[in-house]
């Protein structure tokens, strides 16, 4: 059973204590593809070292996340598309508008949000969507952009089941990690109304932990929990949520 984790941090200074070693627990649980979105420049190179490290398991993103977007926007937009010319990235993300935290830097996100779809369209690269308080927002520049070349993942999906059809409407498989989990997650109440080849798997490590680790730091391991609890929500097994949602991540990242 090979199991796809399409959104984890590996580079974060959660785990300079134990990477390998968190690596390897996922391994042996069958988590065996892992997908590693960017945040800024900072990170570039703990990415790279990841990616040589586990070349047959590890595959990397290129972005600038929104909560990422300052005053030097223009300058990581410029790293953005440097390292896009350099190498082989299998998406552009995470990209996005995040609203939680600051609604001051609204404007630059939509800019840097709209230039970096523009940037995997051009590289026919899958976008991963950073989506927090701003569906209406990510909505209408998705609207503005929306194209046969424009696909993705919405990432850590937690909308409603109208936000779910649009977001698919838009090429969009849903993210779906420890939320789907949770008493309050909500979105376990309409997901089997969703067909299962608009899902993909994804932990969001170290963040986001499922029941039962939840409160504490999460690794990719812990995606075999949000296995378990989709294969009771849609009525199959464990082995079939498994299979489906790493094909739709083959068919999102094309490999």
């Amino acid at each position: 059973m090979t199991i796809t984790d399409t959104h984890t941090h590996l580079y974060s200074e959660e785990f300079d204590q134990d990477r390998n070693e968190m690596i390897q627990r996922a391994i042996d649980a069958g988590v065996s593809r892992f997908f590693v979105p960017a945040i800024d420049a900072s990170c570039t190179p703990a990415m790279y070292a990841l990616a040589d490290n586990y070349p047959e398991n590890v595959f990397l993103m290129m972005g600038l996340h929104p909560t990422y977007v300052k005053e030097n926007y223009e300058a990581e937009l410029q790293h953005v598309e440097h390292e896009l010319a350099q190498r082989k990235f299998y998406a552009v993300g995470e990209i996005g508008i995040d609203l939680y935290w600051d609604k001051t830097h609204l404007i630059p996100q939509q800019t840097v949000f709209r230039k970096q779809i523009q940037l995997a369209k051009q590289y026919k690269l899958p976008i991963v969507i950073h989506c927090r308080e701003a569906f209406e927002e990510i909505f209408e520049i998705l609207e503005d952009e929306k194209s046969e070349d424009l696909f993705g993942i919405f990432h850590c999906f937690s909308g409603t089941y109208e936000q779910a059809l649009q977001a698919i409407s838009y090429n969009m498989k849903l993210g779906i990690g420890g939320v789907a989990t949770f008493k309050n997650g909500k979105i376990d109440q309409f997901l089997a109304q969703i067909d299962l080849k608009h899902i993909v798997l994804e932990t969001d490590s170290p963040y986001l932990a499922p029941i039962p680790f939840r409160g504490k730091r999460n690794e990719s391991s812990y995606l075999v929990a949000i296995v378990a609890k989709l294969a009771h929500i849609y009525g199959v097994t464990a082995t079939d949520i498994a299979t489906i949602t790493t094909q739709n991540s083959k068919v999102v990242f094309g490999i």
